[in-house]
C-alpha cells in the first residue's frame, strides 16, 4: 500500500473548512466535496439556480482534477448532494449528464440534505481512479 498523496491545487476553489482538495492512494484519488464558488473570486456570491450552481461546482470539480493530471473521465463515482432535492433534481441532472457521454456516465449518489455550506444549493464529491500508464 502506498502513503496517501494530500493534494492541495494552488489555483482550486478556496477550501470552506479545513480538508485538502483531494486525496489519493493506490491509483484511487477522493475529491472533498466541492461548492459553487468562483475560484478566481472567491468572495463573490454563489451564482444564482440549480443549472447555474451546478455548472460551477463541476468546473471547480475539473479544476482539481486538472491540478492532478485527470479529467472527468476518471471519475467512477459521484455523491450529489441536493437542498432543494425535489425541485431541483431534474435541472441538475439536466447539466450533470451535459458532462459525460451516454456510456461513460459515473455511478452516483443523489441525497437530499437540510443545509450545505455558503447556503449552496449542491455540493458534488467524487472518487476517480488513475489509469494506468
Amino acid at each position: 500500500m502506498n502513503d496517501p498523496l494530500f493534494h492541495m491545487i494552488s489555483d482550486g476553489p478556496r477550501p470552506v473548512a479545513p480538508f485538502s482538495h483531494a486525496v489519493e492512494t493506490n491509483g484511487f484519488v477522493f475529491v472533498t466535496g466541492q461548492m459553487p464558488t468562483d475560484p478566481k473570486a472567491p468572495d463573490a456570491p454563489l451564482p444564482a439556480g440549480i443549472e447555474a450552481q451546478t455548472k460551477r461546482v463541476v468546473e471547480n470539480l475539473k479544476i482539481v482534477l486538472a491540478g492532478i493530471d485527470l479529467d472527468l473521465s476518471h471519475i467512477i463515482m459521484a455523491r450529489i448532494y441536493l437542498t432543494e432535492f425535489y425541485r431541483d433534481y431534474e435541472e441538475m441532472n439536466e447539466v450533470w449528464q451535459s458532462y459525460f457521454p451516454v456510456d461513460r456516465r459515473p455511478a452516483r449518489t443523489t441525497i437530499g440534505v437540510t443545509g450545505l455550506a455558503l447556503h449552496a444549493l449542491v455540493e458534488i464529491d467524487l472518487v476517480a481512479k488513475r489509469t494506468e500508464k
